[in-house]
C-alpha cells in the first residue's frame, strides 16, 4: 500500500424520519439531478480505536482484521483520522453535521442536534436519495439515561464520586461467531435489504450503526485466540499526574485491577471485538460484490471515536489521548485511486462534505468539514492539516479542546494547566512537555484560538450545564426524589440495585450549591 505524506506543520432503524420535508430552500440543483449517481454504504462502529488494524501495521492486529484491510487496499486508508469530540452523541452530530461541537452545540450525550438540523442523511434525501439506516444512529438530543444528563451537567462541581459501573470482561469459552447478537441481527437486516438494491433507479444511502467494539468488553475463544498475546503491549505508565485526568479516572470508576496480567487481558479482549467486527464488515462487503454494488457504491468505514483500552489507567472514551481520540476511516469506490495510505490529519468532520460531494452536491459553506473526494481521486489535499476536537461531558470537570499540527498534540483545559505531547517521540502520551517547551505551547495555543474562543466557549457550555441542572433538580425536589437519583447516578448507576447506593451526602450538596453558586473548586 503506497503510503502519501503529510505535511509538516510546525510549532433507529427505519427510513429517515420527516428528512424530506426538511431543507426546502436548498439548490435546485439538490433535486433534479437526472444522471446516475453513487450509492452510498457507510458502516460505522462505536468505540473503535483507528490504530488497531492490520492495514495500520499494529503488530497485535496483523491477520486479525481481512476485510478492513483488504477494503483498505481497494481504497484509500485515512491513517491519521480523529473524532471531533470523544463521546458517542456530540461525536455523530458533528460528524451527521459537518460542524464542530461549538457550531451544532451537540454538548453530551443528551445534547446532540434537534429535530430539523440539517445532516448529509437529510440533504441526501432531498437530493433524491432512498436513505435506510440500521442499528445506532445517536445524534438527536433528548437520548440516554437520567446519568447522561446530570453527570455532564454536574461535571464541573468536582465531585470525586463514580459514574460508572461496568462489569468485568468476560470471554466465552466457546467458537461461538456471534458474540452480539443485536449487531448481528442489523448486518443481517442490512445485507437483505442491499440484496434487493440492483433492480433500483434511485441511488441509495445505507448507514448502518454498529455497537461494537463498545464496553463491556466480550468475546468468544473464536475472536480471542486469533490475538497473539505476546504481541500485545502493554501502556507505559504516566510520568507526570494531571488533576483533570486524575479526576477522571475516579468518575469511569475501573475496578477489576491494573496489574499487568488483568491490563494485558483486558487489551486482548478489545483486540478480539475488533475481529468480530471485521467479521461484520465482511458480512456486508460480501454482499455488496454479490449484488453488482461495487462499481456503484462509495463504501465508507469508520466509527465514532476511539477506547482507551487500560492506557493511563483507564478504559472507555472521553479524553483526548490518542487511544480515545483516533478512529478509522477507509473509503473505497468509484474513482478512488486505491491502494493508498494518505497520512494527512483528518477528522469525521470532513464525511459529511465528502458524502455530498460524491453526489454531485453544492457544497454548503456553513460547514466546518471539507471534501475528501480530491484525495479520494489522487489530487492534493486542498484543506487544513490539522485535526481539532473538544469535549465538553461526564467525566472532565472542565471543557477540552485538542489541536494537532504535525507530531504535536496541545490539550487546553480551561482552569488548568494544559498538555502538550510530541508523539513521534512520545507516541503512547505518556510525557506532557507543556512547561519545557514553552516556545511550542504558546505556538499551538495560538493556533487552537484561531479555530475557537475556547474559554468563552466553556463559559458558554458551563451556562447551559448549570440551567439544565437547577431546572432538572427542581422538578426532582418537587417529585421527592432529588436525593435518592443523585445518590444513585454518582454510585455508578449501571446495573446497581438503588439499595447499594451510597448516600448523597451534605458535603455533596454543598459542593453542588458552591458549584451552582459560580465557584469551580480546584
Amino acid at each position: 500500500m503506497r503510503t502519501e505524506g503529510r505535511a509538516r506543520v510546525p510549532g433507529l432503524e427505519g427510513d429517515t424520519p420527516g428528512a424530506a420535508g426538511r431543507n426546502r430552500n436548498r439548490s435546485m440543483r439538490e433535486t433534479t439531478l437526472t444522471d446516475r449517481r453513487p450509492n452510498i454504504i457507510l458502516v460505522q462502529t462505536d468505540s473503535q480505536d483507528g490504530r488497531p488494524m492490520g492495514c495500520m501495521g499494529h503488530t497485535a492486529m496483523a491477520g486479525v482484521t481481512p476485510q478492513m484491510d483488504a477494503l483498505a487496499e481497494q481504497g484509500v486508508l485515512f491513517r491519521n483520522t480523529y473524532s471531533n469530540n470523544p463521546v458517542c452523541c456530540p461525536s455523530r452530530a458533528s460528524m451527521f453535521s459537518g460542524r464542530y461541537s461549538h457550531h451544532c452545540e451537540g454538548w453530551n450525550n443528551y445534547k446532540g442536534l434537534e429535530p430539523g438540523d440539517s445532516t448529509f442523511l437529510s440533504r441526501l434525501e432531498g437530493a433524491g436519495y432512498r436513505v435506510r439506516t440500521f442499528g445506532k444512529t445517536d445524534y438527536v438530543s433528548g437520548h440516554h439515561s437520567v446519568r447522561a444528563r446530570v453527570t455532564p451537567w454536574t461535571r464541573a462541581a468536582g465531585l470525586a464520586r463514580p459514574e460508572y459501573l461496568f462489569p468485568s470482561p468476560q470471554v466465552f469459552e466457546d467458537d461461538r461467531e456471534r458474540v452480539h447478537e443485536r449487531d448481528w441481527a442489523n448486518v443481517d437486516r442490512a445485507v437483505e435489504w442491499l440484496g434487493q438494491r440492483s433492480g433500483d433507479e434511485a441511488p441509495f444511502l445505507l448507514y448502518l450503526g454498529l455497537n461494537q467494539p463498545h464496553p463491556r468488553f466480550s468475546t468468544s475463544r473464536r475472536y480471542l485466540d486469533r490475538i497473539d498475546p505476546a504481541a500485545v503491549q502493554l501502556p507505559p505508565p504516566d510520568e507526570s499526574a494531571h488533576p483533570v485526568i486524575d479526576l477522571m479516572r475516579v468518575k469511569k470508576n475501573w475496578n477489576h485491577g491494573l496489574d499487568e496480567e488483568t491490563v494485558h487481558r483486558v487489551r486482548r479482549i478489545y483486540y478480539a471485538m475488533i475481529a468480530e467486527v471485521d467479521a461484520m464488515l465482511g458480512a456486508v462487503l460480501g454482499e455488496v460484490r454479490q449484488a453488482g454494488l461495487g462499481e456503484s457504491s462509495y463504501v465508507v468505514f469508520t466509527s465514532d471515536h476511539g477506547e482507551m483500552n487500560m492506557e493511563h489507567d483507564q478504559y472507555y472514551k472521553m479524553c483526548h489521548y490518542e487511544p480515545s481520540a483516533r478512529v478509522p476511516l477507509i473509503i473505497a469506490g468509484p474513482g478512488v485511486e486505491g491502494g493508498r495510505a494518505v497520512d494527512t490529519l483528518t477528522s469525521l468532520v470532513h464525511v459529511h462534505p465528502t458524502l455530498t460531494d460524491a453526489a454531485g452536491l453544492e457544497r454548503d459553506e456553513s460547514l466546518d468539514g471539507h471534501s475528501l473526494l480530491p484525495e479520494l481521486r489522487g489530487e492534493a489535499p486542498a484543506r487544513p492539516d490539522r485535526a481539532f476536537a473538544e469535549f465538553h461531558g461526564c467525566t472532565s470537570r472542565t471543557g477540552a479542546f485538542m489541536l494537532r499540527l504535525g507530531p504535536w498534540k496541545y490539550v487546553a483545559y480551561p482552569g488548568f494547566k494544559p498538555q502538550l505531547f510530541h508523539l513521534e517521540e512520545d507516541p503512547w502520551e505518556v510525557r506532557n512537555l507543556a512547561e519545557k517547551r514553552p516556545a511550542v505551547t504558546a505556538n499551538m495555543d495560538a493556533a487552537l484560538r484561531d479555530i475557537v474562543d475556547y474559554e468563552a466557549v466553556d463559559a458558554r457550555v458551563k451556562e447551559y450545564d448549570r440551567q439544565s441542572f437547577r431546572h432538572w433538580r427542581q422538578g426532582q425536589r418537587d417529585a421527592g426524589t432529588y436525593r435518592r437519583t443523585m445518590a444513585r447516578i454518582f454510585s455508578g448507576w449501571d446495573g446497581l440495585d438503588p439499595q447499594d447506593a451510597d448516600p448523597w451526602t451534605d458535603q455533596d450538596e454543598a459542593r453542588i450549591e458552591a458549584w451552582l453558586a459560580g465557584d469551580e473548586p480546584a
